[in-house]
This record gives C-alpha cells, sequence and structure tokens, in this order.
C-alpha cells in the first residue's frame, strides 16, 4: 500500500509544464461548470420532423407534457424537472439557476470571448477523452472520428465539462467493458450533464506488458495499471511475473508514463502497443489479456442530439425513475411497454438514487422495510424515429416519475477483430 501511495504522489507532483516539452501533448486545464436548467411545456408531434430545429425543441420527445409546479418546494423543485415530466418531488441536484423576485432571471448570451471557434469545413474535430496519449479512449476517440484533434482529460467529469465549455466538439467515454462490465462513474454523469449521446464505438481491448529497454521480466518486481486491466491479464500475469506484486495506477497509458518518467527498472505496465511507442518502452509481452473477446464500449457524446432516422439500424438510451405510488411492478409494466411492441432490450443499469437512496415499504404492522431507490437505464433496439418507439416511451411515461432521453443514436455496425495493430 506505501508503494502505491508513493507511485501516486510521484505521478501527480509531475511538473505538467514538463510533460508538455517531453511528450509534446498540450494537456487541458480543468475546468469547472455550474448549469441551471429550466423545464419547459411541449407537445410532442406525430411522427419526427426533418427539421433540427425541431428535433433539438423537442429534445428526443420527452419534455413533453412537463406539469407546471406551483412554488410550494420552491426553486429547486421546479427545475429539478430534465427533458422529462415530474410526478412529486425528484431532486436531481441541479445547480438553482438565479431569479429576481421569484422569475427566472434571463440567461445572458455568450460573447465571442466566452467560446472557441468551432471547427472549420474541411478541419479536424476535437474529441475530449480520459487519460493520457496512448490510452484506449484515445484510441477509441479516433476509431470515432478519424484524424481528429483528441484532447486529454484527467478525469470523466472534465471530458464532459469541456464538451460543454466549447473546449471540445465531442467527448468519446466508455461506459461498459465485456469483462468488467459497466463503469459506473460515466452513467451518474450522463444524468448530471447535459449532453446528448449521438453514436457509440466498440473498441477491441489489446493488452501488452511494458518495461524500460534492457529490463527483463525476472527482473520486474511490481507491475502497475488500470484495476480493470489488471484483473483482465492476471492469469498471464501470473505467468510472466508470477513473483511481481500488483498496484493499480488510474490509467493504463499514465502507468506507461510514470514508468518512463521516473526511469523505474524494477517496474513494468499493463498498456497498450500505442503507449510503449509514445514513452519509448520496450514490449515484454504482447496481447496478454485473459480473454481475446474483451472489448469497450464507448460512446460519442455532444452538444446537440443528432435527428433520428430508420435508413439503418438506430439505437436510443433512456434514463427514469419509477412512481413510487405505482407499486413494485413498476419495472415489469415498463419492460413490457417495449416487449409488446418487440423492441429489443440491449442493456439495462440501474443506480442507487443519490438524494433518495432509501423508501418505506409497509404499513407499519410488522415493522417496515426500507428499499433503495433505483434510476434505471436502459438502452434498446429503435430509433425516435419510429412510432413503435414514440408509443413505448408515451406508456412508460405514465409509471415513471422521471423520464429522460440520453440519446437516439446509429449503432456501431463496423467488423472489428482483435489484432495488435488496433492500439496502433
Amino acid at each position: 500500500m506505501q508503494a502505491a501511495s508513493s507511485c501516486d504522489l510521484k505521478f501527480r507532483s509531475t511538473d505538467p509544464t514538463t510533460r508538455t516539452a517531453r511528450y509534446s501533448h498540450a494537456m487541458p486545464k480543468r475546468v469547472a461548470v455550474q448549469c441551471g436548467y429550466r423545464s419547459e411545456s411541449f407537445s410532442f408531434p406525430n411522427g419526427v420532423s426533418v427539421s433540427r430545429a425541431d428535433w433539438q425543441n423537442s429534445c428526443a420527445i420527452l419534455s413533453s407534457k412537463v406539469a407546471s409546479v406551483e412554488d410550494h418546494g420552491g426553486l429547486a423543485d421546479k427545475i429539478a424537472v430534465v427533458n422529462g415530466h415530474k410526478n412529486g418531488s425528484v431532486d436531481l441536484s441541479l445547480v438553482p439557476v438565479e431569479t429576481t423576485k421569484g422569475k427566472l432571471t434571463p440567461v445572458q448570451p455568450l460573447t465571442i470571448t466566452d467560446l472557441s471557434p468551432a471547427p472549420l469545413h474541411g478541419s479536424s474535430i476535437r474529441v475530449a477523452y480520459q487519460g493520457v496519449p496512448g490510452a484506449y479512449s484515445e484510441a477509441a476517440a479516433g476509431k470515432a472520428y478519424p484524424n481528429c484533434e483528441a484532447i486529454p482529460c484527467d478525469q470523466f467529469d472534465v471530458a464532459f465539462q469541456a464538451v460543454e465549455l466549447w473546449i471540445a466538439d465531442r467527448a468519446v467515454l466508455p461506459v461498459e467493458n465485456s469483462l468488467g462490465g459497466s463503469i459506473h462513474r460515466n452513467y451518474d454523469l450522463l444524468l448530471r450533464h447535459r449532453l446528448h449521446i449521438v453514436g457509440e464505438v466498440q473498441f477491441p481491448v489489446h493488452h501488452c506488458l511494458l518495461a524500460l529497454p534492457g529490463v527483463r521480466k525476472d527482473c520486474i518486481s511490481r507491475v502497475i495499471s488500470h484495476p480493470q486491466a489488471l484483473a483482465q491479464t492476471e492469469h498471464s500475469l501470473n505467468n510472466l511475473t508470477p513473483h511481481a506484486a500488483r498496484e493499480a495506477f488510474h490509467d493504463t497509458a499514465a502507468a506507461a508514463e510514470y514508468i518512463a518518467a521516473n526511469n523505474l527498472h524494477d517496474t513494468a505496465a499493463v498498456a497498450s502497443a500505442r503507449a510503449a511507442e509514445l514513452y519509448n518502452l520496450q514490449i515484454l509481452a504482447d496481447g496478454i489479456q485473459d480473454d481475446a473477446g474483451n472489448v469497450t464500449r464507448f460512446l460519442m457524446l455532444a452538444r446537440e442530439p443528432i435527428i433520428p432516422r430508420t435508413d439503418r439500424p438506430f439505437k436510443t438510451s433512456i434514463v427514469f425513475a419509477a412512481q413510487e405510488h405505482k407499486g413494485t411492478s413498476v419495472l415489469f409494466k415498463v419492460l413490457s411497454a417495449f416487449a409488446f411492441r418487440n423492441i429489443s432490450l440491449t442493456k439495462i443499469e440501474s443506480r442507487p438514487h443519490h438524494n433518495r437512496p432509501l423508501r418505506v415499504v409497509g404499513d407499519g404492522s410488522f415493522g417496515t422495510a426500507k428499499n433503495f431507490e433505483y434510476m434505471f437505464y436502459v438502452d434498446f433496439e429503435a430509433s425516435m424515429a419510429e412510432t413503435r418507439a414514440q408509443n413505448a416511451l408515451s406508456e412508460v411515461q405514465e409509471y415513471t416519475s422521471f423520464l429522460r432521453v440520453l440519446g437516439s443514436y446509429p449503432m456501431d455496425m463496423t467488423p472489428w477483430t482483435m489484432s495488435p495493430t488496433v492500439d496502433a
């Protein structure tokens, strides 16, 4: 544990200016943003307009039927509805906007000093990702947007804010891995921020064991990497470095960078082949993932949604909270709305409601039970341009206190193969 702490402190104390000069990667500054959202009432038209303005105004369809809320619960209750509707009180921890005499203060227009120029025709798009150059997220960003300008961010939250503040045009962030499961932090951030999912990309993960040039495997006493990478290479590491300690690092490529920056001859990293190239490390072993079908799914995020279509396979992602008074069968009723219309669900994920973690069950005759309150994330194979998807969500809306469409976007249909060149 002491060694892990020491690694972390040394890495964090590294001067970012020095790293920039050494590896010629401009790291963006940390940004902080507070957003206040106002709910609006719309009626969803029959069918989806081909107009981008109409689609944005309808906000993927679920800004409909927002009930006007009396000022009994205060302003925080009024702004609790985000691209959805509200029955009862749902606190989503949004930052209140300023008011003047009880009325919402008009949002001030952006000025030219607030914005970075948008990409011109033919110029590269700016894509934010979490990690440092050589990370798998950087490679996924390159697959999603070839020839893009990749912008590294030290945290997932910073990548979201980089797009919101116009520092980047898109963000490409992981949400699940075939071995490690869901990245829960990003599911929480999808709800907290107001970005839209505009696409997905599935990227095969190809791990390598990296060390300084001239270092032999039998000299390795420590292997550092992201916890997921260590778990995905456990059996291989037992054979390659049976006596080496495993220590968690916050990023695979950052672990490789740390070894190079500190000239560590007794430490190896689990990272990509591109990380070895960037930080002048040798590959001691190639393709050390325990499962050849190791794939990570990434989402592509933007400030504006795309217009859904029906000429190619689409996927839609939503998040909702069930109404308490509807009973314990709410989830069954919600899922049956999709089953009845022959809509396939590809994923369902539950996350505890941060501000309402427990609800009381029972009438007190035999005591009371306390169950967790959940937010449910669902992906289904249908476009919001399809009537069956619109009707399904209209029915789902009857059983939920909050419902938001995170995005309706093309499915990743590109073929892929596990090969050592995917990291390059």
